[in-house]
This record gives structure tokens, sequence and C-alpha cells, in this order.
């Protein structure tokens, strides 16, 4: 008799926890249309960077606003390294990665998961830059000022060429007014 009392204890405390549950979920609100991407506000990370860096600090200028920025970092302790990634228009990830990291190909490697360098160049804003690709992620990448910078992602050579073209900077050390274009919302 104690067996049957046991099992039927047990049903009965999951029917109370599968109540409570379902209790829970109903409270909590569900958008399913919400955008799970959240833009990230990298103004204080530029005047950090721009005075710290021993480079220029690239940031683009210009972009529309269907260019979402996602993530943002300086790393003075790792060869004052200055990441910057973003969402393109077409929700493919566009990154600046800049860094006086040597070797610089070492460093490119790093940045794009292993992509080569190729022979080929691009002219934009005109700079040539050199064309690496890779199994993940294409780049363009330019070394100059001390510094290599790296366009780099999933988008296309002509996303990645126009967050290159889009590119601004301003002398290491300025107390630069970080007014980005794209002004992210403050999710």
């Amino acid at each position: 008799m104690r067996g049957k009392q046991t099992i039927r204890n047990m049903f009965q405390s999951l029917a109370v926890i599968g109540v409570v549950v379902a209790g829970i979920y109903t409270l909590v609100p569900h958008d399913e249309n919400a955008d799970p991407i959240r833009t990230k506000d990298y103004r204080v990370e530029l005047l950090t960077a721009q005075r710290a860096a021993p480079y220029p600090v690239a940031v683009p200028e210009g972009l529309g606003k269907e260019w979402r920025a996602t993530s943002v970092t300086f790393r003075r302790e790792q060869a004052h390294a200055w990441h910057l990634g973003f969402l393109d228009p077409s929700d493919q990830y566009v990154a600046i990665e800049q860094s006086t990291a040597k070797p610089a190909d070492k460093y490119v490697r790093k940045v794009t998961h292993q992509a080569a360098r190729t022979e080929q160049t691009r002219q934009v804003a005109g700079e040539a830059w050199q064309v690496w690709k890779g199994p993940k992620y294409n780049a363009l990448v330019l070394t100059a000022d001390g510094a290599t910078t790296v366009i780099t992602g999933t988008a296309t050579q002509d996303r990645l060429a126009e967050m290159a073209e889009s590119l601004t900077s301003q002398e290491p050390g300025a107390a630069a007014s970080a007014t980005p274009s794209v002004k992210p919302s403050a999710s």
C-alpha cells in the first residue's frame, strides 16, 4: 500500500510543478519578431583607443543606418588591438581590426580565422589593400602608420571595400570628439 501512495504523490507533485512552470512561462513576455542582435554604442571605447593607440584609429564615417555596430574592444596590452564589429545591411559580419602586432601576417591570420594572402590588391580610397581569402572570412589588409588595418568578415569583397572606403582616423593621442556617423541605438 505504501508504494502506491508514493507513486501517486510523485504524480501530484509533478502536476503542481507543471502548473507553476506553465504560469511562469505565460507571465514572461515573448516577442518572436524582436531582433536578437543588440547594437553597441562604441563612442567611449573609441575615445579610449584614440587617446591610447600609437596609430591613427580607424572608424567608419558615412555608412547608412542599416549598418549596426555589434562589438567593440580596445586592448592596449595586446599590441594596442582595436576591434569594431558590424552587421552590414545584408546581416553579414564586417569587422575593423587594427594592431601593432608583429609579425603582421600572423596577426592577420588570427583575426581572419586563417585566411591566406593572395597576389591580388584592391584600390580603395587611393590605397592598395591586399586581398586575403579564407574558409570563413575574407579580408582587405593595409599596413601603414605603424599599424596593420584589417577589414574582415563574412560579407562580400564589395561590402568589405565599402567599409574600407568609409574609414577615417585621427592622429594618435588626439582628444577626439567621437561622433560616429553610424549612431548605434542603446538597446
